[in-house]
């Protein structure tokens, strides 16, 4: 695992976007495909608004989400709106998008039809990630019901519904297989709350008490992190 320091978020941000043209450049040179797993939240924002401006065939980028909160997409806590207003703008208004809510009257109804859409999209090119205070990641949440499945590598699931203990909303989230299934993951994080998150995820081993070290312990896909103080 990889962690690279950076003084604030303007510079983390500014190689976090080389990192990523360079990876969907890439792939869409060789399989003229690529794809993007992107989080929501306030950290990305300004990665969004950057990335966005970047020259990309956008059109061959499939862009789409680790979870959501199962609200129609104009509400405000909505991560495709946040994507959608931040990211699919300027140069990448021309990529697809691949939503994970749909109109299912809930996340448990809605998990067939997503595994289905998912499963027309082959390994990630790279995945971004975000970590919570409480050591979760995408939506899988210490203590929740859900937990143990999302993180199960041999369930043959690529998303699960969600009902956080605390967290406002239902969810639906990737699960750490899918989630894994990447070229790289990148954990992006800012604060110094966060690196005090990181520095106890890296030390213990329990994966249902701090989700994100299911990610940063696993073997089979490279990781790298970029944290701003």
């Amino acid at each position: 695992m990889d962690i690279l320091e950076f003084e604030n978020a303007s510079a983390l941000d500014v190689a976090l976007v080389k990192q990523v043209v360079d990876l969907l450049s890439e792939a869409i040179e060789i399989h003229e495909v690529a794809s993007l797993v992107v989080s929501g939240g306030r950290t990305p924002q300004g990665f969004f608004h950057l990335l966005s401006q970047q020259a990309l065939d956008w059109s061959k980028v499939t862009v789409t989400l680790a979870d959501e909160r199962w609200v129609d997409p104009d509400h405000k806590d909505s991560n495709e709106k946040l994507v959608r207003e931040n990211l699919l703008i300027n140069e990448a208004s021309s990529a697809r998008f691949l939503p994970l809510k749909s109109s299912s009257s809930s996340a448990v109804e809605g998990e067939d039809s997503l595994e289905q859409s998912l499963s027309a999209i082959d390994t990630f090119t790279v995945v971004i990630l975000g970590m919570g205070d409480d050591g979760h990641t995408a939506s899988l949440f210490p203590g929740s019901e859900a937990l143990s499945k999302g993180l199960d590598m041999d369930s043959g699931r690529s998303c699960i519904a969600v009902i956080p203990l605390e967290a406002p909303h239902d969810r639906m989230s990737m699960t750490l297989p899918r989630l894994l299934d990447s070229q790289l993951i990148i954990v992006h994080l800012c604060g110094q709350g966060k690196q005090e998150v990181l520095s106890r995820a890296c030390d213990g081993d329990d994966h249902l008490e701090l989700p994100i070290r299911a990610v940063l312990q696993q073997s089979c896909t490279p990781i790298r992190v970029f944290w701003a103080r």
